[in-house]
């Protein structure tokens, strides 16, 4: 873990954005696609935690992205090259492009100032988006990716991030993933090599400090 000066270096609210990965109503909600992963996300407090984090973001002007998977309801120029993408066509709830599931999921707020990305194909929140110019735009110099899955998704996003230069923080408890024990081991023995990883609380006391500067507009 760094040192509360250290993280609090990396997390200038001023270069800093926070992402929510899959954090969808069709994902992580009551009637979700993946039942058991929806239920992991929620009763480890993870869903939780990311909400906390987009409050403690809007409350000192960090800059929130929410990455949002989603199909055409004719799935044009959706993948089927990998077994995870032809069995998501047969699942019950379908992330389709206008519905209810392709919503943020409560308890996260969404506001005006955060930019939602959606993406039609492929596994990662950031390869073949606009989150990578969204970010350079934004003057972003460290990333704080939160959400799901941490066995897809998530070390995705941290792996494209890095390569791409950013610096990434990752609050442990603030992803989930299926079994609930491959979560822990995956930050420790994936994502740790790569990333910071922090808490939620910690995260949340460097949004905080009095000294942290407000995001310009």
């Amino acid at each position: 873990m760094p040192s509360p000066e250290q993280l609090g270096d990396l997390l200038d609210p001023t270069s800093t954005v926070l992402l929510t990965v899959e954090c969808q109503r069709g994902v992580v909600g009551p009637d979700a696609a993946l039942p058991e992963l929806a239920r992991e996300a929620r009763a480890s407090g993870a869903l939780t935690n990311v909400a906390r984090l987009v409050a403690g973001a809007h409350d000192r002007g960090v800059q929130v992205i929410h990455a949002v998977a989603e199909r055409r309801p004719d799935g044009r120029g959706a993948n089927r090259n990998a077994r995870l993408f032809r069995a998501a066509e047969r699942l019950p709830v379908q992330q389709l492009s206008g519905t209810a599931a392709v919503h943020v999921a409560p308890p996260i707020e969404v506001t005006d100032e955060d930019v939602v990305v959606r993406r039609l194909h492929g596994l990662s929140p950031i390869q073949g988006t606009d989150v990578d110019a969204l970010l350079r735009n934004l003057g972003c110099r460290t990333l704080v990716v939160t959400g799901v899955s941490a066995n897809v998704a998530v070390p995705n996003a941290v792996f494209d991030a890095v390569n791409r230069g950013y610096t990434v923080v990752v609050p442990a408890d603030a992803i989930a993933g299926v079994p609930s024990e491959y979560t822990p081991a995956m930050i420790r023995h994936t994502l740790a090599l790569v990333a910071t990883v922090a808490t939620t609380d910690e995260v949340l006391t460097c949004f905080e400090r009095p000294d942290a500067s407000v995001r310009r507009g």
